[in-house]
């Protein structure tokens, strides 16, 4: 899928209970900055890992102003909507809401096993099942290792439905020095698999042999 010139993307991204907060915080700053609408919704350790990792200060409330804060105002050319996990009645649980795309991000593996088998016992999952049948792209972020053998099932079956497994694995070729660095690089595999050009990391040109 590629970003039309002149249109506005709607993605959902929902923020689970694995850590890496940092991705998340990112790639919803990197989309508000390609001007997407986004419908953001954080499950309860999402929120907690969000706290827990990033400072007591990141209060979901005030997302949009600590993005700007650390990434700069031209987060602002997007907008953002939060919604309750606990919503099942939210315009994400109907395929007729239309939203182009879903990132889940970090995925824990408790929401990986509520997709992979259909669950949709939270908004989160509800909303990556409708991805699934109205067949729309569906990111799934997991950061979990060692990988038990009922995890890595449940990985194949959320590829098998048609969910795109983007692990948490960033790359040292574009020779990182910072978190923030890191963080990019994951990010900006998000936005490629979405279909968006973006300057988060300098891509792999090989040796030129």
């Amino acid at each position: 899928m590629t970003a039309q010139v002149g249109s506005v993307r709607s993605v959902a991204i929902g923020v689970t209970g694995a850590s890496g907060s940092i991705y998340a915080m990112r790639t919803i700053a990197a989309l508000l900055e390609q001007g997407c609408r986004l419908e953001v919704v954080f499950s309860d350790y999402g929120k907690r890992l969000l706290m827990d990792e990033l400072g007591e200060d990141v209060r979901i409330e005030r997302l949009a102003d600590r993005l700007a804060a650390r990434y700069g105002d031209t987060v602002r050319q997007g907008s953002l909507l939060l919604h309750s996990n606990k919503d099942l009645g939210a315009t994400l649980a109907s395929g007729s809401h239309r939203c182009d795309s879903m990132v889940v991000v970090p995925c824990s593996m408790k929401t990986l096993a509520g997709v992979a088998h259909g669950l949709s016992r939270s908004l989160i999952e509800r909303a990556a099942d409708v991805m699934l049948k109205e067949r729309r792209p569906l990111v799934l972020v997991p950061r979990e290792t060692p990988l038990s053998l009922p995890q890595l099932r449940n990985l194949v079956a959320a590829a098998e439905a048609g969910a795109v497994i983007l692990p948490a694995m960033p790359a040292f070729y574009q020779k990182p020095k910072t978190i923030d660095d890191l963080a990019d690089f994951i990010a900006g595999k998000i936005l490629s698999i979405l279909g968006f050009d973006h300057r988060l990391f300098t891509p792999w040109k090989g040796d030129g042999r």
